[in-house]
């Protein structure tokens, strides 16, 4: 099967779900929050809910399986994306726009010494101080710093660039909910066979603890790529298309290699399925990997890209 997203053209959403199930048995671990622990909630029909990935989380995890951890770049296929790396005083690799928490916005790379990034984005959004944010000139400026800050939005949150205003949602969000959920209540003990009634305050003694950890019939990822976003950018069609394929190459690396969610909570792929537009069918990981590079070379003869297409700046607080 080759690459072709003609399906896609008249259609506002491309919605994407896949049925998951745990890898060895039956119980999963859920994302937990600060104060509140696992989100549990009623469903619409009284059903007892559960949310196993927040929409947050899912971001990061679908950067998270394109990036090639050992040599710190893009995995192969994307080789040739712009994105900002940041060095320390050094010279050494300390973290990139791809992985940083708030991606752009990060500290790393807008309140270092170094101001590469801080004063082109000033110098080129300058005329946003006052009136109207426009969308068009924010996005070519970010296409060209970090393809991927469009695909996972960016909120500038810096009163020196438009007063803070300069901000996208995100164009590929995701989350993971389980239903009629069950929680399998277990527990353990943290054993001390030297001095088992030591200070357990200084890691010394028996420690026992509970553990919640839950069953579900039905464990499903959502995946939602605003195709009407991407086109109002307007970029060409070239362009538009490569953001497409970079977001289903992120829905396919994760639903292959990033379903290992927690050491508790390792799903596997039960069944994908489109829900919108009717009849269309997610390309194969390998179309994606060999339609993706000559995409990105259209692109940078495009000049859509910075040059270098990778953006270096050196922290230093």
């Amino acid at each position: 099967m080759t690459l072709t997203l003609d399906a896609l053209k008249d259609s506002p959403r491309l919605l994407i779900e896949a049925k998951l199930k745990p890898v060895q048995g039956t119980r999963f671990q859920p994302t937990g929050f600060p104060e509140i622990g696992a989100a549990e909630y009623d469903g619409p029909d009284g059903e007892k809910m559960l949310l196993v990935e927040s929409a947050q989380s899912m971001a990061n995890r679908l950067e998270a399986v394109c990036w090639d951890d050992v040599q710190d770049t893009w995995q192969p296929p994307l080789s040739g994306l712009p994105f900002i790396r940041v060095l320390n005083d050094k010279g050494d690799i300390l973290t990139s726009s791809v992985l940083e928490s708030h991606r752009i916005n990060s500290p790393y790379i807008l309140e270092g010494q170094d101001k590469t990034v801080f004063n082109r984005l000033k110098e080129e959004l300058a005329d946003m101080n006052e009136g109207i944010v426009d969308i068009k000139k924010l996005a070519r400026t970010l296409l060209s710093l970090d393809a991927n800050a469009l695909l996972h939005g960016v909120f500038l949150a810096k009163k020196d660039l438009a007063g803070g205003r300069l901000r996208l949602p995100r164009a590929l969000s995701s989350f993971i909910e389980a239903e009629q959920i069950k929680v399998a209540a277990s527990g353990g003990v943290k054993n001390d066979a030297v001095n088992p009634s030591g200070d357990t305050g200084k890691g010394f003694g028996n420690v026992p603890f509970a553990r919640d950890e839950y069953v579900s019939p039905k464990i499903t990822a959502y995946f939602n790529i605003d195709l009407a976003q991407l086109r109002g950018y307007g970029f060409s069609d070239m362009v538009t298309e490569l953001l497409i394929a970079l977001s289903l190459f992120k829905v396919r690396r994760f639903l292959e290699c990033g379903l290992r969610l927690r050491t508790a909570c390792d799903l596997d792929v039960d069944m994908i399925t489109v829900t919108r537009p009717n009849g269309f069918e997610i390309p194969e990981t390998a179309d994606l990997e060999k339609a993706l590079p000559d995409l990105i070379t259209a692109a940078s003869r495009e000049g859509v890209f910075a040059d270098p297409v990778i953006t270096e700046v050196t922290y230093r607080k």
